[in-house]
């Protein structure tokens, strides 16, 4: 499983660094870096993977399966 992030879309509100912080982090100013960018997620993280996904208020994470 792997997660797209729309980094235009993304306002930085931070809900995916709270759900998952092993695959995502905001620097100082609000700017998404994702860990696993162009990978699969671990197995162990998958499950927090796609919390995050369900609470970005803005839609900017995306689950990207059987790639």
């Amino acid at each position: 499983m792997r997660i797209e992030a729309d980094y235009d879309r993304c306002e930085g509100h931070g809900q995916c660094e709270e759900r998952a912080p092993a695959i995502f982090e905001l620097d100082d100013d609000g700017y998404l870096t994702h860990h696993y960018e162009g990978q699969d997620l671990p197995a162990e993280l998958e499950g927090a993977g796609r919390g995050a996904v369900a609470v970005c208020p803005v839609a900017a994470l995306r689950l990207a399966e059987g790639t």
